[in-house]
């Protein structure tokens, strides 16, 4: 078991259960602090190697992810980490992509579907979750 993120850190996105997981643009520089000891990248391309665990999910900038089957896999298995581990999910940007992804984190933690989005913006940041198809992604998400 890994010592989780501290809330109050940029990018650390409470769930509804305490769980927390950062979000983050991985064009910017790595936060300080603890590392990861899991990170989800969702990029169209594989992602440089990192020194923690990490897991790679095809996912195209402002589109959705290449396997929605591959998607609820790896985002159930953040969701299930963050319970005990640091988790990070990062794109390129940390808004579009990654706040998809923490839409869905969040239906997983018992948010209702068609109220994810707003509480991803509410409480990571206010311009996540980017596009139509997007925000539909995630409000279809289910448990």
């Amino acid at each position: 078991m890994t010592e989780t993120w501290n809330p109050a850190d940029p990018g650390v996105l409470r769930l509804p259960s305490g769980r927390l997981v950062r979000g983050r643009g991985l064009r910017r520089p790595l936060p300080g602090g603890p590392t990861p000891a899991y990170g989800v990248y969702l990029l169209a391309k594989r992602p440089p190697a990192v020194p923690w665990e990490a897991r790679w999910l095809r996912w195209p900038d402002f589109r959705l992810p290449s396997s929605p089957a591959d998607a609820r896999t790896v985002l159930r298995e953040a969701w299930e980490r963050a319970a005990a581990d640091r988790v990070e999910l990062a794109c390129g940007g940390g808004r579009g992509r990654t706040g998809t992804a923490l839409a869905c984190l969040a239906v997983l933690d018992g948010v209702p579907a068609d109220e994810a989005v707003q509480f991803v913006r509410q409480n990571y940041d206010r311009h996540a979750v980017e596009t139509p198809w997007q925000r539909r992604f995630a409000r279809r998400f289910t448990a």
